[in-house]
């Protein structure tokens, strides 16, 4: 599969060498699409034909089919932070037209900080604003409904990073996945990032990386703890490199555990 991407990349790389702006938005309009249909199933190979940089050069779109590929047929929402093309208003929009071909029953909402009305289409939706902007937030999921995926590819400033997830993570449905993409902006100092302090920083990756304590805290030996909203609701956790899937459930508290504060012998 790799090897069919890398030969497409090189390919595109080609075109965009020695065809006009202009030509090359025809091309992506008779060949792109077709593609992207012979290809709908391939998400590693949908990302590369549409041009998004979950393939090339981050890599993630195989992380993505692995923790997706159960909701690809099924009626969902899926609501993306950042649209793509900063405020070139015809540029970006191509992880959204690849999701709307990956999941043929989905509805796909995009928010961006720029005006990117111009990629709204059947069944994309497209809203302008900031990602750290609670109303919105909140107005999106209230007109969209609770959307079953989120995925963070917005500003990647790590106030911007931590306020959407407190927002939005309580609004998504039940078993539904948030992702973060590009969390080595956690280690960068110029977006609120800190290579020094890892633990108790305000950053995406110390946030994200406490969570998991949350998995373990029927195991907390503190009499009278009262578990948080993350405790009760996060089920899983996945960290792969730049990116973070958050897994989203119910637990069933006092089940399959060890009662009493013990521990093992």
């Amino acid at each position: 599969m790799s090897n069919g991407n890398d030969s497409f990349l090189e390919l595109k790389r080609w075109l965009q060498g020695r065809l006009s702006r202009e030509r090359r938005a025809a091309l992506r309009r008779y060949l792109v699409e077709p593609l992207g249909f012979v290809f709908r199933r391939d998400l590693p190979r949908l990302a590369a034909i549409y041009g998004t940089d979950k393939w090339d050069p981050h890599w993630y779109a195989k992380h993505y089919a692995r923790h997706f590929r159960h909701l690809r047929r099924k009626k969902i929402t899926l609501l993306e932070i950042g649209v793509g093309g900063y405020e070139k208003p015809r540029d970006g929009g191509h992880s959204l037209r690849m999701w709307r071909r990956y999941f043929p029953n989905a509805q796909i909402v995009g928010l961006d900080y720029f005006d990117k009305s111009l990629h709204a289409e059947k069944r994309i939706r497209i809203y302008r604003g900031d990602q750290s902007d609670e109303k919105l937030l909140r107005q999106i999921v209230a007109e969209v409904g609770r959307p079953d995926i989120i995925i963070d590819d917005g500003s990647h400033i790590n106030r911007h990073v931590i306020k959407s997830f407190e927002v939005l993570f309580p609004l998504l449905a039940d078993d539904g996945i948030y992702a973060v993409e590009d969390t080595q902006t956690a280690y960068w100092p110029n977006l609120g990032g800190s290579s020094d302090d890892l633990i108790h920083a305000p950053t995406s990756m110390c946030l994200l990386k406490s969570l998991a304590d949350c998995l373990n805290h029927e195991e907390f030996i503190k009499p009278g703890y009262v578990p948080s909203y993350y405790d009760l609701n996060i089920t899983g956790l996945h960290f792969y490199h730049n990116l973070v899937f958050i897994q989203k459930g119910r637990n069933q508290e006092g089940s399959n555990i060890i009662h009493n504060n013990t521990r093992p012998g």
